[in-house]
């Protein structure tokens, strides 16, 4: 009986953690406001370039900037398989 009661309080504390153990790798999932890595920082202005934004370019500069944004967010968006395409700026 003793046995049996070890194994009982052993499962309920185990189902008692493993939502915790969930929420963990939850919270690991993309943050937009956590800091990012120099090889972060590189792909991005990669991305950004490719999508048509030119940092030298400072006559067109909010609207490059904007343009080329929703760009890179559509295809991120895309290639996580979201399907959703971002609001676009009013101007």
């Amino acid at each position: 009986m003793k046995l049996f009661s070890h194994i009982a309080a052993g499962a309920l504390l185990g189902a008692l953690l493993a939502p915790a153990a969930f929420a963990q790798t939850a919270a690991q999932s993309y943050d937009p406001s956590a800091p990012k890595t120099r090889a972060e920082v590189k792909a991005d202005l990669v991305a950004w370039r490719a999508a048509g934004y030119d940092p030298l370019d400072w006559i067109d500069y909010p609207v490059n900037a904007q343009q080329a944004g929703a760009i890179v967010a559509a295809r991120r968006a895309q290639s996580m398989g979201a399907g959703a395409t971002p609001a676009t700026s009013q101007q």
